[in-house]
């Protein structure tokens, strides 16, 4: 079975073009090393929740719009030695500064899964 990184972060609609620069570099990046996929997702059909949503799980502020990402590996082992590449590769340095992500980092959520269906 496959692993798979997912994110979700709040992204200024001012600094899409940005973002996506970097995105684009990134995936690059990612796929390179071994990932299987590298995608990246604008909210289109988000709307709030009673009690959270995606808008509200990372504080959405006006002009600002949800980014779902993930990211596919064939499985941890090879996840963990491709983000490992990943972090060190001298091509991201420029955002290795929280100041220079185009989005809020401390607003950003993350993590790894087993996937435990696959069709």
């Amino acid at each position: 079975m496959s692993y798979v990184d997912g994110f979700v972060m709040p992204v200024p609609m001012d600094r899409l073009a940005e973002y996506k620069k970097m995105a684009r570099l990134a995936g690059k990046i990612w796929m390179e090393y071994g990932a299987l996929a590298y995608s990246e997702c604008l909210a289109d059909d988000v709307k709030p929740g009673k009690v959270t949503s995606f808008p509200q799980s990372v504080k959405l502020k006006p002009g600002e719009v949800v980014v779902f990402s993930w990211i596919v590996y064939k499985n941890r082992r090879d996840r963990d030695r491709i983000m490992k590449k990943v972090m060190s590769d001298q091509r991201l340095e420029a955002y290795a500064d929280p100041r220079a992500l185009p989005f809020d980092g401390k607003r950003m959520f993350f993590g790894g899964f087993k996937p435990f269906v696959e069709l």
